[in-house]
C-alpha cells in the first residue's frame, strides 16, 4: 500500500464496525428463537447435512489469570472446584439436543475447543469431558478436530490425550514476544514455552499449529512487531491469526489497564500489520480473508485455492458444515436460518441446564433479506469477491449497496460490474467496511453507543 495514499484511505475508512462472523451482526439479533423454534432448525439443517456432518463448538471459559486485551467469556479462577460441574452440564446440554432431535449420537465434520483456556482442565479433567463426549458423538473419518491452548499451562500428557481423541488441529494464544507488551496485557510467556508445545504437538500428528497474534497492542512498536514475527518465522506454524486489536473498555473492563495514550491507532496501526504480512508473505505465508496467513502446504491455503474456504462463529474453517450447535456458557450455535447464544453467566447457564431447559438467551430468526445478504458477506469474506445477476442471489437492498459501494470503487478498493463486486488487492484492508455496504440493518439503524472496534 503507498504510504501517502494509505494513510489518507486509512484515515478515511478506520469507522467502528462489525467483523462478520455473522450477518446480522449480534447487536441486530431481534427475533430470539424459542426452544421449539430452535430445535425444529437445528433438524431442518442436519437433514441437509448428510455430506459433510454438523459442527460442535465447546466453551470453556475458565482462564487462571486475565489477559487483559482479551474480549472473551471468562472465569479467573485457579480452582478446579468448577470444573466437574460445568463440564457435567456441558455434557447434559448434548443430552438435551439429543433427546429433542431424537439421536443417539450427533454426528459431526467439525468440533472446537475454545474459551477461556481449555488446556485449563487437568490430562484427568480432560479425558472425563472427551470420554463423556464420546458416547454422545460421532466424528465422521474425514472430520477436523481442533483446541484452542494457551503455552503456558499446556502439557506433553494432555496434548498425548488430545491426539488419542482425534484432535489434528491446535491453536496456540501467542499475542506478541516483546516482554514490554506481555506485561503489560497480563500475558508473559517465553518463545522456548511456544516452542515446546507447538514440537510436541507436532511429534504426536497433529498437522496444522496455529498461531493467534494481535497488532495495535499497547506498547507495540515496528521494531517490537519485527522481533516477533522473525520469532514466529523460526517456530513456523503453518496458519497465523493476526487479529487487531479491538480496544472496548465499556465492554471489558480489563481494558482500562491502559489508556489509549499507550496504543498505536489509525496509520500508525494498519502499518503494524503491513509490516507483519510483508515479513510473512517472504517466508512464504499466503493473506487468507481478513486476518489469516497460511502456508501453501495448508489445508486453509488449499481451500481457498478450490473455492471451499467457510466462516463462522469459529472463525475460517477449509470445509462447510452446518448446522453448528454451541455447548457451554455463552456457546453461539447457527443453523443457517437462525442463531442462538447461550447464557453468558456461569451459574445462569447451569441451572438452566439442570431443569432440563436448552440455555438459550438471545437469538435471530434470519428473515429473506437476512439469507441473502449473509451469503454476499459470506463470499467477500472468503472469496473476495460476490455477485447477485441469479434472482436466488437477489434481494432489494442490493441497490442501496451498489449505491454504497460507488466511493470505495472510486477509491479503487473495488471493482463493480455488472451486479458483480470484487475487492482489490487495496481493497483487502478494509475489508470490513466493503462488508458493511452489504448491511442493511446496520444502515437502517445506526448506533447511538459504541458497539463495535474500529475497522482499521
Amino acid at each position: 500500500m503507498n504510504a501517502t495514499v494509505g494513510a489518507k484511505l486509512v484515515a478515511k475508512y478506520d469507522v467502528p464496525g462489525p467483523r462478520y462472523t455473522s450477518y446480522p451482526t449480534v447487536p441486530y439479533w431481534d427475533s430470539t428463537p424459542t426452544q421449539e423454534q430452535w430445535v425444529e432448525r437445528v433438524q431442518s439443517a442436519l437433514r441437509a447435512s448428510a455430506e459433510h456432518g454438523a459442527a460442535l463448538y465447546l466453551h470453556i471459559p475458565f482462564c487462571r489469570a486475565l489477559c487483559t486485551f482479551c474480549g472473551c467469556n471468562t472465569r479467573i479462577t485457579r480452582s478446579h472446584g468448577f470444573i466437574q460441574p460445568y463440564t457435567a452440564a456441558v455434557l447434559a446440554e448434548l443430552d438435551i439436543y439429543l433427546r429433542q432431535l431424537e439421536l443417539a449420537q450427533l454426528d459431526l465434520g467439525e468440533l472446537h475447543f475454545g474459551g477461556g483456556t481449555p488446556t485449563f482442565l487437568t490430562r484427568d479433567e480432560l479425558e472425563a469431558l472427551l470420554t463423556g463426549l464420546g458416547t454422545r458423538v460421532r466424528l465422521r473419518a474425514d472430520a477436523v478436530a481442533s483446541i484452542e491452548v494457551d503455552p503456558r499451562v499446556t502439557t506433553g500428557e494432555q496434548l498425548e490425550l488430545l491426539a488419542h481423541y482425534g484432535f489434528r488441529r491446535l491453536s496456540l494464544g501467542v499475542q506478541d514476544f516483546d516482554t514490554r507488551v506481555q506485561e503489560i496485557v497480563n500475558r508473559v510467556q517465553s518463545e522456548e514455552q511456544v516452542r515446546a508445545v507447538t514440537e510436541a504437538a507436532r511429534a504426536l500428528g497433529f498437522d496444522s499449529v496455529n498461531y493467534d497474534l494481535i497488532y495495535g497492542l499497547p506498547l507495540q512498536t515496528r521494531a517490537s512487531i519485527e522481533a516477533t514475527m522473525d520469532a514466529v518465522c523460526r517456530l513456523r506454524p503453518d496458519r497465523i491469526a493476526l487479529y487487531g486489536y479491538a480496544h472496548v473498555p465499556w465492554i471489558k473492563p480489563g481494558q482500562r489497564r491502559f489508556t489509549e495514550s499507550d496504543l498505536p491507532e489509525g496509520g500508525a496501526k494498519r502499518t503494524l500489520y503491513e509490516l507483519g504480512r510483508e515479513r510473512l508473505e517472504r517466508a512464504g505465508y499466503r493473506e487468507i480473508g481478513l486476518d489469516h496467513f497460511a502456508l501453501e502446504s495448508d489445508g486453509l491455503w488449499q481451500a481457498l485455492r478450490r473455492g471451499t474456504l467457510h466462516r463462522n462463529f469459529m472463525g475460517y474453517s477449509t470445509a462447510f458444515t452446518r448446522p453448528l450447535v454451541g455447548l457451554g456458557v455463552s456457546a453461539i450455535g447457527d443453523a443457517g436460518d437462525a442463531f442462538a447464544q447461550n447464557e453468558k453467566e456461569l451459574q445462569r447457564y447451569q441451572e438452566r441446564v439442570a431443569r432440563g431447559e436448552l440455555p438459550l438467551q438471545r437469538g435471530h430468526l434470519l428473515d429473506a433479506e437476512d439469507q441473502v445478504l449473509r451469503q454476499h458477506i459470506l463470499r467477500l469474506m472468503t472469496r473476495l469477491e460476490t455477485r447477485w445477476d441469479d434472482p436466488a442471489d437477489y434481494t432489494a437492498y442490493l441497490q442501496t449497496a451498489a449505491q454504497r459501494l460507488a466511493e470505495p470503487a472510486a477509491d479503487g478498493l473495488v471493482t463493480l460490474e455488472d451486479q458483480t463486486c470484487r475487492v482489490t488487492d487495496l481493497g483487502r484492508a478494509f475489508l470490513r467496511n466493503i462488508c458493511m455496504a452489504f448491511d442493511a440493518r446496520l444502515a437502517r439503524r445506526v448506533p447511538d453507543k459504541a458497539l463495535f472496534s474500529r475497522t482499521v
